[in-house]
């Protein structure tokens, strides 16, 4: 396999593993903590999850043919949070993820060097993945926080819980070496 074509697979699992991260983070969540942000100048986890919604709709629609800040999205209103349910969170978050993730999946190789552009400046395709590669787990990274500052109970770990890195590595190293990538199996 190329590097091109390990950079893109590499990509494409990571992008899915900060989507099941958000997932699980918002699935420990009572319905109400979702639209909940500590202050003023804080996004609850619904925002954020508009947010990414539109710049994923945006960047992602015609990513080819038209500049990836469109003429149609309301960015600042992405921050007003007036969603109310659950469920239009899960759809809109869905919906914004099926955008994106359907694009990158038609990505091929050769395109990695092709332009595109984002607010009328050029970008290699390369580059404007690795520019959401940033901002998507950047957000995600937030709603975990706030949904951890919100659990009421105990939290299911995302991640290697605490006190358990022994016992994880141990089952890490008693296994042979072999090259997978770190979300396989997660």
């Amino acid at each position: 396999m190329s590097t091109s074509a390990d950079y893109l697979e590499s990509v494409r699992k990571l992008f899915r593993y900060y989507k099941k991260l958000g997932e699980q983070a918002m699935a420990q969540l009572e319905p109400e903590q979702l639209f909940a942000a500590p202050n003023e100048a804080s996004n609850s986890i619904a925002v954020i999850v508009k947010h990414l919604w539109g710049n994923m709709r945006s960047r992602w629609t015609d990513f080819f043919t038209s500049d990836g800040e469109k003429p149609w999205r309301q960015r600042d209103a992405e921050f007003e949070n007036d969603w109310t349910t659950r469920e239009e969170v899960m759809e809109k978050w869905e919906d914004g993820w099926a955008c994106f993730l359907d694009t990158l999946d038609r990505i091929q190789e050769s395109d990695l060097e092709r332009i595109v552009y984002i607010r009328n400046e050029g970008h290699t395709v390369l580059d404007a993945i690795n520019r959401q590669l940033a901002h998507y787990p950047y957000h995600v990274g937030q709603m975990i926080f706030a949904a951890k500052m919100a659990k009421t109970g105990a939290w299911d770990s995302l991640s290697i819980p605490k006190n358990q890195s022994a016992s994880f590595n141990a089952d890490k190293f008693a296994q042979d070496k072999q090259r997978k990538h770190f979300t396989d199996g997660r």
